[in-house]
């Protein structure tokens, strides 16, 4: 009988992109039916504070996984171009672990596999189950549609999360892939001036 690794279609050192994305080796890899807080996604603790959930959980794969070798069997390309797999480590199934330990969610719209491993993390509050998370499919939409200033006059993003209220000025490092959601009180400023009697900081990149 030929090595798991040699049957596989993907096999690789593992380096990690956020909770559900990884590198195998030389391929980028989308995990199978799970879906993960977005790098920049924050979520709420119980006591209403602001907690950068997309970087913890992320951290929380790379601990794990990181710098480990893996077997991955191809099922899809995604719209990114991205190779959608199952991976293993050590014979555990990444996806079945991470959704486990509340890293990340089942995705069901695109397959039943891990429903159960997060529902056990759901009656435990394990991992993102003891925040208040906003899905990340539907931080998706939203991060897409607060990207563009309804005003185009006023078009700094005043954005808050886990380091506070911080606006960011067309140019800037991270001006492009933040996005506003004012249903959280994010605001759009029509200067820096406005931005910052409003008691937000500017970003130092």
């Amino acid at each position: 009988m030929l090595p798991v690794f040699a049957q596989a279609d993907i096999a690789g050192t593992v380096r990690v992109i956020d909770a559900d994305t990884v590198d195998v080796g030389a391929t980028r890899v989308r995990l199978h039916a799970i879906d993960a807080p977005e790098q920049d996604q924050s979520c709420t603790t119980e006591h209403g504070l602001p907690f950068a959930c997309g970087q913890w959980a992320s951290a929380q794969v790379a601990a794990r996984f990181g710098g480990q070798h893996a077997t991955c069997e191809r099922l899809d390309t995604d719209r990114h171009g991205r190779t959608v797999a199952k991976c293993t480590v050590n014979g555990v199934d990444m996806g079945a672990e991470i959704v486990s330990q509340g890293w990340a969610f089942a995705y069901r719209r695109y397959g039943m596999d891990y429903d159960l491993e997060e529902k056990a993390a759901y009656v435990t509050d394990r991992g993102l189950h003891g925040f208040r998370v906003q899905s990340p499919a539907q931080f998706r939409v939203t991060r897409a549609k607060g990207r563009i200033p309804p005003d185009p006059r006023c078009r700094i993003k005043g954005n808050i999360s886990a380091n506070g209220q911080i606006f960011h000025v067309p140019g800037q490092e991270f001006y492009e892939r933040t996005g506003i959601n004012e249903a959280r009180g994010e605001r759009w400023f029509c200067s820096e001036a406005q931005a910052r009697k409003a008691g937000w900081r500017a970003a130092r990149r």
